[in-house]
């Protein structure tokens, strides 16, 4: 994704709004944290039926952003009718994916049967559904393991995606076979959950956060509550040690098992950042790029679980809110201050800004000045890794 860097100071009237609290108001009242539903609701991964409805509706009327939303879907290359899996039963993956041993070709094919099943759930076409199903069968079929440094990334990644396109497949009537679904819930279970389940504590926060919300779709789809409650244990830990709050004390919050403690320790870990202030996060000093899938794979995650009937978005509101009005300011041109990462950040959050924008902006009506500035310059939002068209999916979902 493209990066600029920014050099040079922030004036403190800038600084100070984009740092101001969040007022208090009837729509940003905090929410009762509620149990997730006795029985999973499906489909429940990202996208309900509710949703699905709705989206259809907005493209029937020829509504905006949707219908270009679905245009920019139908052209992406993982979009194609002539899409060709590529499984291996051994996916390697070292660090930067070298070697990639079949990594691009799983993640590819990972979303693109994401993307034919999102086509096939708004359409009614079944070349869709039939495509989505021949890649996610091809797959099952073959994977036997993840190996080398990268092999939790890498089924946080695919996981994710797998997740979507089972779930949207198996619930809406697409045709897609008892024992193919049993094969495939096998697959996620021995290639994916063993990777996922013990989180990576000690890694850049991105990696757990990618790694929970991948865990908590294939608990959704598994019907798991227990691999959903350590998902949901997971996210509670690592969003506080992700992003900073002034609430949290001089230091950020240490991952909770990495063994990381102490100002050295956590200076180091935070990229070399020594000054903390609200919504700064773990990969703030890293990159923008690392940063906005932490975040998304956090929204993803409180998503997934708001369809689950567990309210994940109240308890981060106020991190994620915050960090994502903080990292757009400096997307959208504001000047970095010498205490942030040495006067100079590396921008480009990419689509990673939807979700959480629709939740707190759009559902709950809090202000959100500097990330409805990045959306309306960079939207209709694409796919990267494991965020795939979520103008098309989530602009005003119910």
């Amino acid at each position: 994704m493209g990066r600029t860097t920014v050099r040079t100071l922030v004036t403190g009237a800038a600084l100070a709004a984009l740092l101001l609290p969040l007022a208090a108001g009837p729509a940003q009242a905090a929410k009762p944290v509620a149990k997730p539903a006795a029985a999973f609701q499906h489909p429940g991964v990202l996208v309900s039926s509710q949703q699905l409805a709705f989206i259809k509706a907005k493209l029937d009327a020829g509504a905006e952003p949707w219908t270009s939303a679905l245009a920019d879907l139908k052209a992406s290359k993982y979009a194609s009718l002539d899409w060709q899996p590529k499984p291996r039963a051994t996916v390697e993956c070292g660090s930067s994916s070298h070697p990639n041993n079949g990594c691009s070709d799983e993640r590819d094919d990972s979303m693109a049967a994401y993307a034919h099943a999102l086509q096939w759930a708004l359409t009614g076409d079944q070349r869709y559904a039939d495509k989505a199903i021949a890649i996610m069968d091809a797959w099952s079929g073959v994977i036997q393991e993840h190996t080398n440094t990268n092999a939790q990334l890498q089924t946080g990644w695919s996981g994710n995606n797998w997740a979507r396109a089972a779930e949207l497949i198996r619930y809406t009537g697409a045709g897609w076979s008892a024992d193919s679904i049993d094969r495939f819930a096998t697959m996620l279970r021995t290639a994916y959950v063993p990777e996922l389940t013990p989180g990576s504590p000690r890694k850049n926060g991105n990696w757990e956060l990618i790694e929970t919300d991948a865990l908590m779709g294939i608990a959704v789809f598994l019907d798991d509550h227990g691999l959903f409650d350590r998902a949901t244990e997971l996210w509670r830990h690592r969003l506080p040690a992700y992003v900073y709050l002034s609430s949290d004390g001089d230091l950020p919050v240490a991952p909770a098992d990495s063994g990381i403690q102490g100002r050295s320790a956590l200076v180091k870990y935070w990229n070399g950042q020594s000054s903390f202030a609200d919504g700064l996060a773990q990969e703030t000093c890293r990159d923008f790029g690392h940063t906005g899938w932490g975040l998304e794979a956090a929204a993803q995650t409180a998503e997934t679980a708001r369809l689950q009937g567990l309210d994940l978005w109240g308890e981060g509101r106020e991190r994620l809110v915050k960090a994502l009005e903080f990292h757009t300011a400096y997307d959208n041109g504001a000047d970095a201050p010498d205490w942030l990462c040495g006067g100079s950040v590396n921008t480009g959050l990419g689509p990673a800004v939807q979700l959480a924008y629709n939740e707190y902006h759009l559902r709950e009506g809090i202000p959100m000045p500097q990330t409805e500035q990045y959306v309306a310059a960079h939207s209709p939002f694409g796919a990267n890794y494991f965020i795939g068209w979520e103008t098309l999916t989530h602009t005003d979902a119910p």
